[in-house]
């Protein structure tokens, strides 16, 4: 197969590079920091939590001193009525710890489940305030894992990798100092790998880091695949695809799968040398405190206290690996999901609400290039003067990739133009509110997008506070009499993309939407695409009615939509060529004989069309 074009898998590589070029390290701990905003109301309970482990562990610790005590008291003297006691204390520190590690756990889950659907519904809010061309430009299965996996990842880090890395650093360090008191000597030998577990987890972090993220890229890659699949499933079976999808998907997923086995190579490597160099170090104290009491330097009961609270360390230590390993996970994710909430939103200072006198809509010198477009590539509409009087309805017309459909994606700011002006009423688009200016202008694409909701939902979309007599009559414009023959009518659920529909009703739906608020400015993108000749003579008779109350501008491709407009403008080479009416078109414009049938382009001049 061929390569796969540019994702956020090479983004992520493609950023170590740069940041191994330029000498930049992100650091986990700065990354991490970024949570505090959405952790600090939950501060309470992980102070909680931390003094609550805390607590444990060290009653953990202070079982070494009374097992030192055992042996030193009553198995030395022989004295049972002394050991019961501390028998008792043993028992009743493991009691205290259960307890405790039940109060971390209680006191963080809710707290940390509603800190996750907060930033999950921030995300999901700031996906919404996102223009079209930072979609353009990511997957959809990287936003979908970035809502799932990732979120889940800095949950979790916050319920367990964070606290015990406090705890754990106050666990050593505790322990640490009470094997001083024990034995000095024998502490400096335990603590003798300190160094060489110093600098491998550094050189551990950084190399994980990188591969962490890989992998949560590969892995939003790999949703994208899933869901492509999925939606288009009828495409693949009719084509016989399904292998070729199949063979696409096992190379995603082995790429994954060689980066998961490259981080679980990285963490094997660390908690060898973590678990290995501890137990060295143990079997040197072991021996060096075995010919301490043999010369009387050292009480038996206190080598027994002291190796009990080097055990009793082991966890804080051998946990370091999987602890690290988290927490560059939940850094990475940290980052994937401030990428997208660090984007910058559209300006929308929108200084007026009102518009002005009729003027219908007009666009002067606007010229658009995609954001993310090659360097040197001209621009795709590259000086567009065109004016929709008020109440008028006019076609666009132009070949197969002249622009048509981004420029009336221009007219609702679903794309900002690179220069000019587009007025409405003689109010420049960018002086209103996104949100006022999407009420006035009401878009039925070509290619009808429908969600997993209701025909009810999906067409009061377009018109939140329309009653029923509005929907019944945009109902009834876009010839969507099916709808009465559902299982529950208006109130029938269509599932995903509306897929238990045919294309034509999926069309006429998204027309009804268009129209259900009664708009006075209206964009169709070749709205009858779909129908079928009887239908769309149905849908065209009831849409002229609609189209002689608001300001429209159609996009059209069959002469018979064209004859909805009152004039038509034709688009060519990023310009309009041409505006008037079908009969002074086809008499005047040879590219526009050309649009509207292939042979009138070869009539002689003059002739009749």
């Amino acid at each position: 197969m061929t390569d796969d074009p540019p994702t956020l898998t090479a983004m992520a590589e493609n950023r170590q590079d740069h940041d191994t070029a330029t000498g930049q390290h992100r650091s986990t701990v700065r990354s991490l920091l970024r949570l505090w905003p959405y952790a600090r109301a939950v501060r309470g309970r992980l102070a909680i939590s931390v003094v609550a482990a805390s607590l444990a562990m060290l009653s953990t610790l202070a079982v070494p001193v009374v097992l030192g005590r055992i042996v030193d008291g009553p198995l030395a003297e022989h004295d049972l009525d002394a050991l019961w006691p501390l028998v008792g204390l043993l028992l009743l520190l493991g009691l205290v710890e259960a307890a405790l590690f039940y109060t971390r756990r209680v006191v963080l889950s809710r707290p940390l489940g509603r800190l996750e659907a907060a930033m999950r519904g921030d995300l999901y809010a700031k996906l919404q305030r996102l223009p079209v061309s930072f979609h353009d430009r990511w997957g959809s299965g990287q936003m979908i894992s970035r809502a799932t996996a990732d979120m889940n990842a800095m949950r979790l880090f916050l319920a367990f990798p964070l606290v015990f890395l406090v705890v754990n650093s106050v666990t050593f360090l505790a322990g640490t100092a009470l094997m001083f008191t024990q034995d000095w000597r024998l502490a400096l030998i335990v603590l003798l790998p300190s160094v060489p577990l110093f600098l491998l987890t550094r050189r551990f972090e950084s190399g994980y880091s990188v591969s962490s993220r890989l992998a949560q890229d590969q892995n939003g890659d790999l949703a994208t695949v899933v869901e492509e699949s999925i939606l288009g499933i009828r495409i693949l079976k009719a084509f016989g695809r399904h292998r070729s999808m199949a063979e696409h998907f096992r190379e995603q997923s082995h790429r994954l799968r060689r980066t998961e086995l490259r981080k679980a190579h990285l963490l094997a490597n660390l908690w060898a040398v973590i678990v290995g160099l501890p137990e060295i170090a143990l079997c040197c104290a072991l021996a060096v405190g075995a010919y301490l009491v043999a010369h009387d330097e050292l009480s038996t009961g206190t080598l027994v206290a002291f190796l009990s609270t080097a055990l009793a360390l082991r966890w804080p230590v051998e946990s370091l690996g999987w602890l690290l390993a988290y927490a560059n996970e939940a850094s990475t994710a940290v980052d994937r999901f401030f990428e997208v909430m660090d984007e910058p939103e559209p300006d929308d200072a929108g200084g007026t609400t009102a518009l002005g006198a009729p003027d219908g809509i007009r666009f002067t010198g606007v010229r658009f290039r995609y954001p993310d477009a090659p360097d040197g590539t001209p621009d795709l509409l590259t000086g567009i003067d065109l004016h929709v009087r008020s109440g008028e309805t006019m076609a666009l017309v132009g070949a197969t990739g002249s622009g048509k459909t981004t420029l009336t994606a221009l007219l609702p700011r679903l794309y900002e133009a690179t220069a000019g002006s587009i007025t409405l009423d003689g109010t420049d688009i960018r002086e209103l509110p996104r949100e006022k200016l999407r009420e006035l202008v009401a878009v039925a694409f070509e290619e009808p997008t429908l969600f997993s909701a209701t025909v009810r939902e999906n067409v009061l979309m377009g018109a939140p506070g329309a009653d029923e007599r509005q929907l019944a009559s945009a109902l009834a414009t876009a010839q969507a009499g099916f709808v009465e023959k559902l299982p529950a009518g208006a109130d029938t659920e269509v599932g995903e993309q509306g897929l238990s529909l045919s294309g034509g009703q999926r069309q006429r739906l998204a027309l009804a939407r268009a129209v259900v608020g009664d708009p006075p400015f209206l964009v169709l993108d070749d709205p009858l695409s779909a129908l079928d000749v009887h239908t769309e003579a149905l849908v065209e008779r009831a849409l002229r009615e609609v189209l002689g109350t608001t300001t429209a501008l159609v996009v059209a491709h069959r002469p018979s939509t064209v004859l909805l407009a009152d004039r038509v403008a034709v688009l060519a080479d990023g310009r309009i060529e041409a505006v008037g009416t079908h009969q002074e078109l086809l008499r005047d414009c040879p590219h526009y004989r050309e649009l509207m049938s292939g042979e009138a382009a070869l009539l002689p001049e003059g002739s009749s069309a």
